[in-house]
């Protein structure tokens, strides 16, 4: 790397998703300039190879920046107006102009139609090399110093000092985060990061041998806060995962923290009916089914393993029919599927897509800009600013959104 500068020179600091996107729109926007992204690990694009189980989960199929916005526990508000710039109808057509093309599921998320992460690479790889984007791997930016208004000089592990007009950081988020040493040396706060996405630790004989069951819609709710969240839900061997779970761990990242991730939940699996509700319900089954045995006769479209579990949960026997059910089984039973309590004492993370709330607080960023409102020409996008969005493709969208703002503005 020459330090001769005849030219514009922007620093990309970070070679995930919002640093590359990023370096994409700056040598687009500023063909005149000299781009280098700096990456400290060797490889590149690392969350985008494992995002969507190796798929790459693109972004969502929600093309209503005020709707979009409502995904983000963290960044709601301030995302609202680049969403207007630049949302997910922008990066599917974006794509698409390059060559790949996307998919959209049932439930919002989009891939690429080869179900393939690499598709993505390549596509954001190749496109750096002709714009002529330099990429420097196993390269670790040290420090960061401002030589004068909008010129500075950064330090790295494998050479002398670089100097440039431009910087955008995009090192991710995560607790051990370089990127938020660079940016708390120039002035910015960090807001603490924990984790955001994750899934509920539970042992409980009621979940004993019924991972794998789903169920597509119940409610759930953290006893002794206003955490509420509904959608479907997902028996695993260490507890609960699921949308509902991943959506609730999102937005209660912080408090979910503060209580250590021991915290009581109550579930309704029955997302339609009241324990009220159900009571009802119950004495017309009990009337229509008499002669039935309760056990061998599931309910509800609920799965037979989960319905014995449930039932003798609540003190039904195998023998028994609807004839002989008493009211307080049937009391027990409501109780078990509309307001089942249950204890959690620890989390895990959401496979290998580790999302953190927390970072550089978005009060010091101008979001039309994504330029720093302390230090003149450096700029933010992606993970390390204290934005995350809920599961399906919203974190890759706001780094997208970010990134191609701050190359555009840089």
């Amino acid at each position: 790397m020459s330090n001769t500068m005849l030219k514009k020179r922007f620093i990309i600091i970070g070679g995930g998703a919002a640093g590359i996107f990023g370096a994409l729109a700056a040598a687009k926007a500023h063909p005149e300039a000299e781009v280098i992204v700096l990456e400290k690990s060797p490889k590149l694009l690392a969350k985008v190879r494992i995002s969507g189980g190796g798929r790459c989960n693109v972004t969502h199929h929600c093309f209503d920046p005020s709707l979009l916005a409502q995904n983000y526990p963290r960044g709601h508000s301030e995302l609202l107006g680049p969403f207007s710039r630049f949302q997910p109808k922008d990066t599917v057509n974006w794509f698409h102009e390059h060559g790949v093309q996307l998919k959209t599921e049932a439930d919002g998320r989009i891939f690429p139609t080869t179900d393939d992460s690499q598709t993505i690479i390549d596509c954001l790889l190749k496109s750096a090399e002709k714009l002529n984007i330099k990429i420097f791997t196993k390269t670790n930016v040290e420090k960061v110093e401002v030589v004068e208004k909008s010129l500075f000089k950064v330090f790295i592990n494998t050479e002398d000092p670089l100097t440039c007009d431009r910087i955008l950081l995009a090192t991710g988020g995560g607790q051990s985060n370089s990127g938020f040493e660079i940016a708390q040396s120039l002035g910015h706060t960090i807001v603490p990061p924990v984790p955001s996405l994750f899934t509920f630790n539970i042992k409980d004989t009621r979940l004993d041998d019924l991972q794998g069951i789903s169920f597509p819609t119940v409610k759930v709710e953290v006893l002794g806060t206003s955490l509420k969240s509904e959608g479907p839900l997902l028996i695993t061997h260490w507890g609960l995962s699921g949308p509902v779970i991943l959506k609730l761990s999102a937005w209660g990242a912080r408090i979910l923290h503060d209580l250590n991730y021991n915290f009581e939940l109550r579930i309704n699996f029955l997302s339609n009916f009241s324990t009220e509700k159900l009571i009802v319900e119950l004495k017309k089954i009990k009337e229509q089914l008499s002669l039935k045995q309760i056990i061998k006769n599931p309910l509800f479209d609920v799965t037979k393993r989960f319905w014995e579990k449930i039932a003798a949960t609540a003190g039904i026997a195998e023998d028994l029919s609807w004839a002989h059910i008493s009211l307080t089984q049937m009391q027990n039973l409501a109780n078990e599927l509309t307001q089942g309590k249950y204890i959690a004492y620890g989390k895990s993370t959401y496979k290998d897509e580790f999302v953190t709330c927390g970072g550089v607080s978005l009060k010091e960023i101008n979001f039309k800009t994504m330029e720093s409102r302390i230090c003149s020409g450096f700029f933010f996008a992606g993970e390390v600013l204290d934005i995350d969005g809920v599961t399906g493709g919203f974190n890759f969208q706001a780094a997208w959104t970010t990134s191609w703002i701050a190359g555009n503005s840089m």
